[in-house]
């Protein structure tokens, strides 16, 4: 081939060396006085091979792929006229755009690149002429080909260039518009941005909507339109918990909406029941901790956002298993009673004051036999086989607990209680296992 980079400079050698510099002149000379009308020439052949090419126009009102073919040949045989020490002269932003209008399009670059592979094997057609007419040796034209090719190359890197770019951009405002609709989504207060009244854009049956309903259900047909998401009628909300180690984000498909620029990512799981929906989730979320909220109607995503946020804040106290992505609906048990903590403390004080006087280990064993009467309601043979102690020790422990309690623990209100904040001991360890 006449020409190869080398160090960002052209040298030349092989057969092209031995034409003389002034045919090589004459022939560059040739070429550039038949580039304008080559180029309508190509551009012809392109629209003829492609009718459905786009017609971009310049300022000026040029074709823009007229002036790319145009300063592409110029460029081309500017190369070979500058010969020792040039650069190939490549028209950058033309071709980046032309990877760019691709990349908008939602097109692929094959056909882009077809349609330069035509133009070359066009070009090369008169550019082989010109040589048989001054007479340049047949391997040095062989050369040249090459060298065709390989300008071409660059021309095909410059529009991938482009084409990245584009691409990179789209992603980055699919991105920005999916947190949108999902700040509105989550939203408390879902309404137009910036207005100061509550909206309700829900279904629930019996509840009348507030003012405001219809434009905040706009503004949110509007941004899922955006993203192109079909609004659910049912969702579940997911918070993740990143890993020690920097993690690629978990791929869980284009339906579920996932925000990883908030310090715990949120994920929106649309029709979550759906069958096959729960298998991908858990091999999506391979490597990933946090808790996914309870199924519930599109209106009310924001309430299982916020049990997904309590499921993950006992995580992380430990009260809860990490390591993997739970769901709110498999832990109901531990979020109703661990959730509401000061409530809870607040009525253990009450219901657990007989055991003050007692000492720890001794009232520990007290409130887990009087916690198994209660879940079993039996006698002391049950109550011992849960325990794993002997019966004779469970009536003992039952005569103290109906002498610390009294007539309260015949009270179904008491029984609650009693059982509701035995379980909530349980649940944060301070209270043995059994059964």
């Amino acid at each position: 081939m006449p020409v190869t980079e080398s160090q960002g400079s052209l040298s030349v050698r092989s057969a092209w060396r031995d034409v003389p510099p002034i045919q090589v002149r004459q022939f560059a000379a040739l070429a550039l006085d038949e580039v304008p009308a080559l180029a309508q020439d190509i551009l012809r052949e392109i629209r003829a091979e492609y009718p459905g090419l786009p017609v971009v126009l310049d300022d000026s009102g040029e074709p823009m792929a007229l002036i790319g073919i145009r300063r592409a040949l110029e460029g081309f045989v500017q190369q070979i006229a500058a010969a020792e020490g040039g650069r190939p002269c490549y028209p950058l932003e033309v071709f980046q755009e032309f990877g760019r209008g691709e990349g908008l399009h939602g097109r692929s670059l094959d056909s882009l690149q077809a349609i330069y592979r035509l133009g070359v094997r066009l070009a090369w057609r008169r550019l082989a002429e010109i040589g048989q007419q001054i007479e340049i040796p047949p391997p040095a034209m062989y050369e040249l080909a090459e060298s065709g090719f390989e300008y071409l190359d660059g021309l095909v890197d410059q529009s991938v260039r482009g084409y990245a770019e584009a691409a990179a951009r789209q992603a980055g405002e699919r991105l920005r518009l999916q947190r949108k609709l999902m700040e509105l989504l989550l939203s408390e207060r879902r309404g137009d941005p910036g207005a100061d009244a509550p909206t309700d854009f829900g279904h629930s049956s019996g509840s009348r909507s507030a003012p405001g309903r219809p434009a905040a259900r706009s503004a949110l047909d509007e941004r899922a339109a955006r993203v192109g998401w079909q609004l659910p009628e049912r969702v579940a909300v997911g918070v993740l918990l990143r890993p020690a180690r920097e993690a690629v984000a978990p791929a869980v498909g284009q339906g579920v909406l996932l925000d990883m620029e908030t310090e715990q990512p949120r994920m929106v799981v649309p029709d979550p029941d759906a069958a096959g929906r729960p298998e991908l989730l858990r091999r999506a979320m391979a490597g990933w901790s946090g808790a996914i909220g309870p199924p519930v109607p599109l209106a009310d995503a924001a309430k299982s956002l916020r049990w997904a946020e309590a499921a993950v804040r006992l995580m992380e106290r430990g009260l809860l298993p990490s390591g993997e992505v739970l769901h709110c609906t498999e832990h109901t048990e531990a979020l109703v009673l661990l959730q509401p903590e000061e409530l809870i403390e607040d009525l253990a004080r009450r219901c657990l004051a007989p055991l003050a006087h007692c000492g720890p280990a001794h009232g520990r064993r007290l409130a887990e036999t009087l916690l198994a009467w209660l879940e079993t309601r039996g006698g002391a043979p049950e109550v011992a086989a849960r325990l794993g102690v002997h019966p004779q020790t469970v009536r003992y422990r039952l005569r103290q607990i109906r002498e610390l309690w009294g007539d309260e623990v015949d009270d179904p209100d008491r029984r609650f209680e009693l059982e509701l904040v035995l379980r909530a001991r349980r649940l944060r360890g301070e209270l043995g296992r059994v059964g």
